[in-house]
Order: C-alpha cells, then structure tokens, then sequence
C-alpha cells in the first residue's frame, strides 16, 4: 500500500531531538507518522518499533494498557543507541478507532476481556494492518530491522513484505494492578510472547 510522504521536520524530546516524517495514505484517509533518530539507512540492523496509536496510554497516561510505557521505552532505548525508528500508526485501539474503545472499555467494566469486548462490539480481537510499514521502510532505505515487540504478527507481517528481522527484543514496561489481566490475555488469546519473570 504506497503511502505519499509529506514534510520532515526536527522534534526535541527528552531523550533528545529526533526527525519527525510525516505521511499520508490516499486509500484509507490516514495520517501516519514515523520518527528517526541518526543515519537510520546506514545501519545494517535499525532498531525499530511499531506503535499502533493509543490516546489513552500514549497521551492520557492510562494504566489499562502498557502502550504509553512501551514508546517511552522505545525511545529511550533508540537514544542510548543514538540511532533508529518509531513508525506510529494511527490505527486505535488494535484497529476499531477511539469511540468503539470507549465501548469496549465500557464491556471490560463489565467483565469481558479486551478479545472478548471488541469481539463483541463486532471486530476482530485484532484488526491492524502493518502493510503501509512497506512505503515506509522504502522511503528510509531500511531493509533490515531488530523489531522491539512482543507480538509475533509484527514480525510476520515484516517478514512477507521482504523485510529481514534479524532479531526480535522483548519489550516489557509498564506492568501494574490494572492492567495485569489485560496483559494475561495478550499473552494466552492473542499470541504475545512475555518473558516468564
């Protein structure tokens, strides 16, 4: 799915100044971003994370989630390694937009799972789409990637684009009381990989 770059610009953070990419996809009407920190395309294994975006956990520090934990660590882990990607993609809530994830935050309440609630409300437990990650890794000259997740579909999805994974890094933050079970069924119903400890 080719994906219209649009403008770079520099953006300061805590952990230092990286460069923000902006794209836009004519298909399904969305904007996506991808930040990049050091000569990315001269690196032969770029330390990569996906981010789906998450209002909640991102900007509103939920504790629901471990979304908001994991791109702080990603970024922090970039900058000590003075090179590498974060692609943000605008796909809320694994998929179903921030409205349908206030419902299913409303069925968790009620009792049902994240799989079960979003099952529910008629979606699949999860619906991203990684394809626009092709356009993206192309316009950066990336062909080779250490991929800090935990869920295999990611690597997957890279993988039957032509992307090489030479390594996938666990990335495990932001655990706590209200998110525990959450995290127990990302890891039992939908295949994410947790280290035992």
């Amino acid at each position: 799915m080719p994906l219209n770059f649009i403008q770079s610009s520099e953006l300061p953070t805590r952990w230092g100044t990286f460069k923000l990419h902006g794209f836009f996809d004519d298909i399904e009407k969305k904007e996506h971003i991808v930040l990049t920190l050091g000569s990315v395309s001269a690196h032969k294994s770029v330390l990569v994370r996906i981010h789906s975006e998450c209002l909640t956990g991102d900007s509103l520090f939920s504790l629901r989630c471990d979304c908001g934990s994991q791109l702080e660590q990603s970024m922090r882990l970039i900058a000590k390694e003075e090179a590498g990607v974060i692609v943000y993609l605008r796909q809320e809530g694994r998929g179903i937009g921030l409205l349908n994830k206030i419902k299913a935050y409303h069925l968790q309440d009620e009792g049902a799972d994240t799989v079960e609630a979003n099952e529910q409300l008629g979606f699949d437990p999860d619906a991203r789409d990684y394809s626009v990650c092709e356009s993206i890794f192309n316009h950066l000259g990336i062909v080779d990637v250490r991929l800090l997740t935990n869920n295999p579909k990611k690597v997957k999805a890279l993988k039957d684009m032509g992307i090489i994974v030479s390594e996938r890094l666990s990335i495990q933050t932001g655990q706590n009381p209200h998110n525990e079970a959450y995290l127990a069924v990302k890891a039992g119903k939908l295949g994410h990989l947790f280290d035992k400890d």
